[in-house]
């Protein structure tokens, strides 16, 4: 990594982490610290986490949980292991005597460590967001100062993260600054629109550079003329057949969600039933009681006598009630 000006490469979950650090500080501190991680490159530096670490100031001294900034650490190389520590990042705009202290020791755990700063205050009305990297100043054999040169900063994100971002800017025209989560079609329809001003705007500066209102310029001819050999070449047939054949499975899914959904439910009242009948099949041992009652009793079913079974059963759920002599199993 030079100090000569690599790229930082800010993700917004790092800001949103910051942020949220500073919201949750300890009450009376001023501002927050912590540890950011990432990747290393040739030419730029990639900030893809980061975690705030406890500390206390005063005007006379500070006091930084290192132990604290090696177990975290230590936990999230289980996780992601692919990301190192690439300096630490404070909120508010400048760089105070306090700060130089607390890179010397992050200067130990990585090479010319970044110093990340983010003016949670909007100070300048606005959140700045400013990456320095440290370099020495002096005379050789007296006193050494540090220099903190700023370096160039850029925002990016994955496709998932850009789903977050775009939620986020549609709370600005909402009065509660809440917003809820579309669903996928709507996600779908709202990219088509997007698609379809974007191509509304390119055609009109086409219409413009032929009609000669606009001056042409020769990198936004080359950069139009890549995007339209990157679209495939697909015949409105060929096209039909695909969009048929995803339908078809997206139809078969929702049938096999469905099927699945009926199947849990009638397993479930397949299950009651069952229970239902063990319960009753209970209670009919429980009355008959005496043993030797429930073989009569099944005797006389099999064998059809349908002028006994109405007695027996009687007797069965009443003993002794009749005056009658309980038949034998000879009977």
């Amino acid at each position: 990594m030079s100090v000569f000006g690599p790229v930082v490469k800010i993700h917004p979950v790092v800001l949103a982490s910051i942020c949220d650090s500073y919201e949750r500080r300890n009450e009376g501190a001023s501002r927050v610290i912590g540890t950011i991680l990432g990747i290393i490159d040739k030419h730029s530096i990639e900030v893809t986490n980061c975690f705030s670490v406890p500390h206390n100031e005063s005007e006379d001294e500070v006091a930084v949980d290192m132990e604290f900034a090696k177990n975290m650490y230590e936990l999230h190389k289980r996780v992601s292991p692919t990301e190192v520590i690439i300096g630490w990042y404070a909120t508010g705009f400048d760089i105070t005597e306090h700060s130089v202290l607390i890179h010397e020791y992050y200067s130990r755990e990585a090479t010319n460590p970044i110093h990340l700063t983010v003016d949670t205050a909007l100070q300048s009305g606005k959140m700045n967001i400013r990456a320095y990297v440290s370099a020495q100043m002096g005379v050789p054999g007296k006193t050494v100062g540090v220099m903190f040169t700023p370096l160039t900063v850029k925002y990016i994100y994955y496709d998932t993260e850009r789903i977050g971002v775009d939620l986020l800017q549609r709370t600005r025209v909402t009065p509660s600054r809440t917003k809820g989560l579309t669903s996928d079609l709507s996600q779908v329809g709202c990219a088509a629109s997007r698609v379809q001003d974007m191509l509304t705007t390119v055609l009109a500066y086409i219409e413009d550079v032929l009609s000669g209102k606009v001056t042409a310029d020769n990198s936004v001819g080359r950069f139009l003329m890549d995007l339209v050999n990157k679209v495939p070449t697909i015949t409105a047939e060929d096209f039909e057949n695909m969009l048929n054949s995803n339908i078809n499975d997206l139809l078969m899914v929702t049938y096999l969600s469905n099927l699945t959904q009926a199947q849990i439910a009638l397993n479930e009242k397949l299950d009651l039933l069952h229970s239902s009948v063990a319960l009753n099949r209970g209670v009919v041992r429980g009355i008959s009681g005496r043993p030797g009652y429930g073989r009569r009793l099944l005797r006389v079913v099999k064998g059809g006598a349908q002028g006994h079974k109405a007695r027996w059963v009687e007797d069965l759920l009443n003993p002794g009630s009749s005056g009658q002599k309980k038949p034998d199993d000879s009977g």
